[in-house]
């Protein structure tokens, strides 16, 4: 038997079925996107359009698909964080790991996250503190952007990974996360300082990788470290450890302007 919101979206959908929607009709996407959703949610009134577009695009243009999702989303955001933020006490254990760094921006305007997956600690974490960890992480790198860009760059960093940080479901959560609940906010994922054991990892978690978000993945060369990321991060954001002269910023000291965003205490 289907909710009575899955009723309404179907038949809000409906009236717009054989609408065909193509890239570089953007406007009249985002309008239909906006008028669907909000007959269902009226809190999607809080989105702006870029928001609209991310899903949108997340599901390549298809209203159905992209409606479902924002849908969905919503739904999720209100059971996961509501307060509209996840405050640093919920996530104060895997915090003081200093596991993420949070580092300015790239040449674009991006985010810069650092992950030490070697710090990652797999049989003593609690996976929904690690999901709050990383909605936090996903939230603060998106409020710290420049130049009007809504994505994040990472640069997961595996030197001194071994059997004791590998933790396979929580690489699936947080994927979910960022696939389903953060669409389109990844610029480029750079993988540094891979060990054999990765590739153990990567073979049980890439089936769940889909196509856009495997497309921004970069497998990173150890002769060539220095070399891609100053293509893409001016060396005042970049670690030392990568080529750069900045120091790492662990994210819960990055200081971000008008941050926690979303607050409703």
């Amino acid at each position: 038997m289907q909710s009575e919101g899955e009723d309404q979206r179907q038949n809000v959908v409906g009236a717009f079925q054989g609408e065909q929607l193509y890239e570089n009709d953007e406007g009249r996407a985002l309008e239909i996107l906006k008028t669907l959703v909000l007959k269902v949610d009226p809190s999607a009134q809080s989105l702006s359009n870029s928001d609209y577009l991310r899903f949108l695009c997340a599901r390549n243009h298809n209203i159905d698909k992209s409606v479902k999702l924002l849908v969905q989303h919503l739904k999720w955001k209100r059971s996961f964080m509501p307060l509209g933020y996840i405050k640093e006490e919920d996530i104060s254990k895997e915090l003081r790991r200093n596991q993420i760094m949070l580092q300015g921006q790239d040449k674009f305007g991006c985010s810069v996250v650092i992950l030490l997956t070697a710090r990652h600690a797999a049989y003593e974490r609690d996976l929904e503190e690690i999901k709050r960890l990383f909605v936090y992480t996903f939230d603060k790198a998106a409020a710290s952007n420049s130049n009007g860009q809504t994505k994040f760059v990472i640069i997961g960093d595996l030197q001194g990974y071994g059997l004791k940080n590998m933790d396979i479901r929580g690489y699936l959560s947080v994927l979910e996360i960022l696939q389903n609940q953060y669409p389109e906010r990844l610029r480029k994922l750079f993988l540094v300082h891979m060990p054999l054991l990765f590739w153990t990892a990567w073979r049980m978690v890439s089936p769940f990788v889909d196509k856009v978000t495997r497309d921004k993945i970069v497998f990173v060369d150890n002769n060539f470290v220095k070399e891609t990321l100053t293509k893409e991060i001016d060396e005042e954001f970049l670690p030392s450890e990568y080529g750069g002269l900045a120091n790492f910023v662990p994210i819960q000291d990055a200081e971000v302007p008008g941050w926690p965003l979303g607050s409703t205490e």
